[in-house]
């Protein structure tokens, strides 16, 4: 735990880094005098000067720092403030700019990792929704959809990446495995606000209920068709001999726990009796075929596609967790005491490599924060030029300026303040993120 908290300590510093470096650059570019270009807060440990600007490392690693003379000063030369509304709007929106570039860098690396994936031929489908494109072309649940527009699908993903090649009202044409024949399916995919991306209108699982046998062991523990199995007691289940094999081993002396799968609720239940099969419980269960699990890794390529269109949906992903942030408003936002709870939560239950997602989170999360258009943030200084350039470099006046400045930084204050109390009680309450 210590190793994770001093990772992510290093994360944050490094990603704070690459934001200033954006700035200094940018303000290099543009003819801004750089005094100091700082990694950590003072007191100062270390310091070289070279062409002009002083280079340090100082004692509190919470962050990194560009020091130009007279930011918010028109009179002083080699200002940020005496430069074109150009020319500060390049300077504010570099900082952000790094850091959407260093978190497509890091998806790209995690998503180009080897790792377990789950395959099988085809992906079956668990639920088709009400009034959906897959309802309208007549899909069903327990249809294993082989292949989309020719591709053979052997993952969630396979299917995922041909929707998103669609542009509406392309369809997608679809074969899908039923009662032991192959039937084309021709599908118009949505594009869903929401999720940010196309949809059918179906879920995908692993297996389905097809029919629980009246009176028996299953019904009466309230299994019904339709239901999918998650898994027996700690144990993930891929096909019928893994279920049969994990049931065969109860010996009796105690309750078997079935984790169930109904609609978007998991359940559990618990089954009693030794060498226990499907059969002898009154289950008819269908698997999607050759569910296997493989290592397989991601061509750089595809990996930074699936980046791109990662930062790309977050926007709609945030949308999409309103509701659940009205419901725990402390997940709304974090700050880095929330975030390295996070981080820790998330290397325990995925892995070391899922640091390397932390981070590229971490660094959107920053861009994201520092384009809301309020000063002292970079969005601020970025409307600001917005401002002056659509006025053909009027300036807004030193008291409108002033007080932006002013009532920015006391709501920044507050929302710092209340970030940070929600994440301190998080952790006295010793509530997690429920990973």
């Amino acid at each position: 735990m210590i190793e994770t908290i001093l990772l992510f300590v290093v994360t944050l510093l490094f990603v704070v880094l690459i934001h200033e470096t954006g700035h200094f650059l940018a303000s290099k570019r543009v003819g801004v005098a750089v005094e100091e270009f700082g990694l950590g807060f003072p007191p100062r440990l270390f310091g070289k000067m070279w062409r002009g600007t002083l280079y340090s490392i100082n004692a509190l690693p919470i962050g990194a720092f560009v020091r130009s003379p007279g930011e918010n000063d028109p009179t002083i030369k080699g200002s940020l403030a005496s430069q074109s509304p150009w020319n500060r709007f390049v300077v504010y929106v570099s900082g952000p700019g790094a850091n959407i570039l260093l978190g497509f860098v890091l998806f790209t690396v995690f998503f180009a990792l080897p790792r377990a994936v789950v395959v099988s031929d085809g992906v079956l489908v668990y639920e088709v929704q009400q009034g959906s494109a897959a309802h309208q072309a007549g899909m069903l649940p327990g249809d294993v959809i082989i292949s989309a527009n020719g591709a053979a699908l052997e993952t969630y993903g396979d299917l995922q990446t041909v929707l998103a090649e669609v542009a509406a009202p392309e369809a997608v044409e679809l074969t899908v495995a039923r009662n032991g024949a192959n039937l084309p399916v021709r599908v118009v995919p949505a594009y869903s606000e929401e999720l940010g991306r196309n949809v059918i209108g179906i879920t995908l699982g692993r297996n389905v209920v097809v029919q629980v046998t009246p009176g028996s062991p299953a019904d009466e523990a309230g299994i019904a068709s339709g239901d999918s199995v998650l898994g027996v007691g700690n144990v993930a289940v891929l096909n019928q001999a893994e279920l049969d094999d994990v049931l065969g081993g109860a010996t009796g002396a105690e309750p078997v726990v079935v984790t169930m799968l109904r609609g978007n609720n998991s359940y559990t239940v618990e089954l009693s009796g030794a060498r226990l099969n499907t059969a002898v419980l009154g289950l008819d269960v269908k698997w999607v075929p050759g569910s296997r699990v493989e290592t397989r890794a991601e061509p750089v390529w595809t990996a930074a596609a699936a980046s791109a269109r990662y930062i790309i949906s977050m926007p709609a992903l945030i949308v999409a967790s309103v509701p659940l942030m009205r419901e725990d408003p402390s997940l709304a936002f974090v700050g880095p005491i929330g975030a390295g709870q996070l981080t820790v939560e998330a290397v325990q239950v995925f892995g070391p490599s899922n640091l390397i997602f932390i981070g590229g989170l971490i660094s959107i999360g920053i861009a994201l924060f520092n384009l809301i258009p309020v000063p002292p943030l970079d969005g601020g200084g970025i409307l600001v030029a917005l401002v002056e350039a659509v006025r053909r470099g009027k300036r807004l006046s030193e008291r409108s300026v002033r007080l932006a400045y002013a009532i920015g930084t006391s709501l920044l204050i507050t929302l710092v303040v209340l970030i940070t109390t929600s994440d301190l009680l998080r952790l006295i309450q010793g509530r997690g993120f429920g990973l």
